[in-house]
């Protein structure tokens, strides 16, 4: 631990104090050990650090043993040394990377949460019995926790990464020597069913064909990559907005009566909906005082195939949400490199060329360069010139980092 930040230090000090008072055999703390007591190994030694959920589900043991009142006090402390530990955690380099692999995997945590509770949802709708009744709401109970998690863990892990992407002050112009190649860290915890992340970003379970060019045709990005004039919002057609407002009544309905898995299944059933009715759910949803998901929403739909995530983007753009159109580009971004590549051929070569460059911005402000790379080798004489103009948009020195990896990666001279 001698090597570690002292914020990661601090916190993992606390979270073993905090452990030992705990029952082990009870209580989340069990859950954590049962199901991973490596990433809960690693998090005590400071190597790891726990997701906040962890950490909250942690403090809400200790309310049970111990009381509500001591809890609040020790929750003031976690919050706090948490904060620090991340802080430290995010300065150390390759941070960014990591960040964006982390979101790649939790990307498919939560779809695979929501496909389950779908499932279990229309199981439980056909039971035929009391006991199977019951089971199948075990099953649901702890899907929906999952769901949960991955959903909150998402939210805290694009946070990071924004911030890491926050633009930097300009750097001044240098000669051509060349910054050290950054490494990605390998490995992680993971908790409630969460796999660790391979050392490149992993792959998805079956490869997605890429639409026709045309599936493209019409995206608008103006107003997405920048605080640009948003374009003038569009008429809505009168039976989407009808579809919107029955949508989110039964969410709303679904809300109140406390049926969360089903929430969750009819927002992951609402983000493969035209993309024109996007803007009308959103509005909508703040209308009924769902923010909340339409926060979900948004991440349900940047794990769409980068056709879907491009025309979502363009109907935000197109009805003036352009700060939702920038959100859901760089939430979008957390994908295999593969699949970037696709998107930018397609775009560039329907000659959407400010689109492309839109996409390549927000994809390098949250990953690395040899990420960058890896997207370039896929069409060196189309997509090098894209990249390296769009690193110049996040900074110079970003520029400079990717000629470098450029070069290493053999498709830059």
């Amino acid at each position: 631990m001698a090597q570690l930040p002292g914020a990661a230090v601090d916190f993992a000090r606390f979270l073993a104090g905090l452990t030992a008072r705990l029952d082990r055999r009870s209580g989340w703390l069990a859950v954590f050990l049962e199901r991973d007591p490596d990433g809960m190994r690693a998090c005590l030694a400071g190597s790891e650090l726990p997701p906040w959920d962890v950490v909250d589900a942690l403090l809400q043991d200790l309310a049970s043993d111990q009381g509500a009142a001591v809890a609040r006090t020790e929750a003031a402390a976690a919050r706090a040394l948490h904060a620090a530990a991340t802080a430290a955690h995010d300065a150390l380099p390759g941070a960014a990377a990591a960040l964006a692999g982390r979101l790649d995997v939790m990307l498919r945590e939560q779809r695979y949460a929501a496909e389950r509770l779908q499932e279990l949802t229309a199981h439980r709708a056909t039971a035929t019995t009391e006991e199977a009744a019951a089971a199948l709401d075990v099953d649901l109970a702890w899907a929906e926790d999952d769901h949960r998690r991955a959903t909150a863990r998402r939210a805290e892990l694009r946070a990071r990464a924004d911030a890491l992407a926050a633009p930097a002050a300009p750097a001044p112009e240098r000669p051509a020597q060349q910054a050290k190649p950054k490494k990605r860290p390998r490995g992680g915890a993971r908790f409630a069913g969460i796999a660790e992340e391979a050392a490149e970003p992993p792959q998805p379970p079956a490869p997605v064909a890429p639409a026709p060019a045309a599936a493209l045709r019409g995206a608008r990005f103006a107003g997405v990559a920048g605080p640009a004039e948003e374009p003038a919002p569009s008429r809505p057609a009168p039976e989407g907005a009808h579809a919107a407002t029955g949508a989110v009544a039964r969410l709303h309905a679904l809300r109140a009566q406390g049926r969360g898995g089903e929430a969750h299944v009819v927002l992951a059933e609402l983000a493969g909906w035209p993309a024109p009715r996007l803007p009308l759910l959103a509005a909508e949803l703040h209308r009924a005082g769902l923010e909340a998901d339409w926060a979900t929403l948004l991440w349900e739909v940047a794990a769409l195939p980068p056709a879907g995530l491009v025309a979502a983007a363009d109907a935000l753009a197109a009805a003036g949400r352009g700060a939702d159109a920038r959100q859901l580009l760089r939430q979008g971004v957390a994908r295999p490199v593969p699949e970037i590549a696709d998107a930018l051929r397609l775009l560039t070569g329907d000659g959407r060329d400010r689109q492309a460059r839109a996409l390549a911005l927000a994809y390098l402000a949250v990953r690395s360069p040899e990420d960058a790379a890896g997207v370039a080798r896929s069409d060196p004489d189309r997509l090098v010139p894209l990249l390296l103009d769009a690193a110049r948009g996040v900074s110079e020195e970003r520029h400079w980092d990717l000629v470098h990896a450029f070069r290493v990666a053999g498709v830059l001279a």
